[in-house]
């Protein structure tokens, strides 16, 4: 077993250094301010988020960009609050702004990817983008990514995301797991093994979705619209799927509120990887499992047996030293670093952490937006 453990450790290391190389492959992208030209339809799903639409919808109406080239097309997914008093009143402030709302039409067990397709399909613009009801976007966004299009003709566009700020453990340890992620979605770009993206930041061309039938099969799974549809465009136009590596196309998202949440967020990510197609992907999920699996295993072990510490020490320095590189390197990034002083005792927590939900997203079901959906 020792030795099974050294060499994960090996293939861990291995593959997280493979991601920092391709987070510097991936070119920063400077805003050149060149003439808008591209038109596109924002698209944000949205369930009982009446208290985060306000935010969102006031960094919408001070884009810079003309607003005759882009939509804002609402999708409420059966809300229960109180969004038409917000909506309302921004229509009022903001008349000249496009903005329709539309309501879900479910057909399959994605309420979200319903929604989506709902919007699709009545939108007027030949670029889709999509995000959150509890995000705020940045104030170039669009030229952002009518620049890259310009420059880079993609078919499809991930985009980054970072937390808002907060003051919390359970922040921090949320902000440094997520901006590992982030590091590795980039740093997978950069090696051409494209296996993560994030929905409150993506940019497709509609014909392209179209063409590919869209989240035509997996719509038995909730979540998803993201990765899967990008592993779908991946396999199809493998060189036109591309990072938009840029601090002024940043989309700033909530952090979970309670424990609970989070790890109820962390289960829902996790049982969609087995429905992957990329191999890759599924490989990364195996080793970073395994991984801090074995760290858990050698540190009882070395409770039992002293002669184990060696191991444990080398397996771990190596985990963290590995993992610090790739997070520092994001964090600087995304202006995000406040979170690098918690990241040693998040360390010596993270592995618990990935192994317990890991385990409980194999059979527990999960809530998401006030539903429960079953495994």
């Amino acid at each position: 077993m020792i030795y099974i453990s050294i060499v994960i450790s090996i293939i861990y290391v291995a593959l997280i250094i493979a991601f920092i190389i391709g987070f510097g492959k991936v070119n920063l992208i400077r805003n050149k301010n060149i003439i808008p030209k591209n038109r596109f339809s924002i698209i944000i799903p949205f369930r009982n988020e009446a208290h985060n639409l306000p935010g969102l919808l006031k960094s919408i109406s001070i884009i810079n960009y003309p607003s005759e080239l882009f939509e804002i097309l609402l999708v409420n997914d059966d809300s229960q609050d109180y969004f038409m008093t917000n909506i309302s009143a921004f229509r009022k402030q903001n008349p000249l702004l496009n903005l329709r709302l539309l309501q879900n039409i479910r057909k399959t067990n994605s309420p979200k990817k319903d929604a989506i397709n709902t919007a699709i399909n009545l939108s007027n613009f030949e670029w889709i983008v999509t995000t959150d009801a509890d995000c705020v976007v940045s104030v170039n966004w669009l030229k952002l990514f009518n620049q890259f299009i310009e420059d880079e003709n993609p078919v499809f566009i991930s985009a980054p995301v970072k937390f808002s700020l907060q003051n919390s453990l359970l922040f921090h340890f949320q902000n440094l797991n997520f901006t590992s992620l982030m590091g590795s979605t980039l740093g997978g770009f950069g090696i051409d093994n494209s296996f993560m993206c994030n929905g409150a930041n993506l940019c497709y061309h509609k014909e392209t979705f179209f063409e590919l039938k869209g989240f035509e099969g997996n719509t038995n799974i909730a979540s998803g619209d993201d990765i899967f549809l990008m592993e779908k465009m991946f396999r199809i136009y493998p060189k036109k799927v591309k990072f938009l590596k840029s601090e002024e196309a940043i989309v700033e998202t909530n952090a979970e509120n309670t424990w609970k949440l989070f790890i109820n967020q962390q289960i829902r990510w996790a049982s969609k990887s087995a429905s992957y197609k990329s191999s890759f992907a599924k490989l990364v999920g195996i080793v970073v499992f395994l991984e801090n699996l074995m760290v858990l295993f050698l540190v009882i072990s070395a409770m039992l047996f002293p002669k184990f510490w060696i191991y444990f020490t080398l397996v771990f320095v190596a985990k963290i030293l590995v993992d610090f590189m790739l997070i520092a390197k994001t964090s600087f990034f995304l202006k995000s670093t406040k979170s690098l002083k918690y990241y040693f005792p998040v360390s010596i927590l993270y592995p618990f952490f990935i192994v317990f939900t890991g385990c409980l997203s194999l059979f527990k079901n999960y809530e998401w937006k006030g539903r429960i959906f079953k495994k």
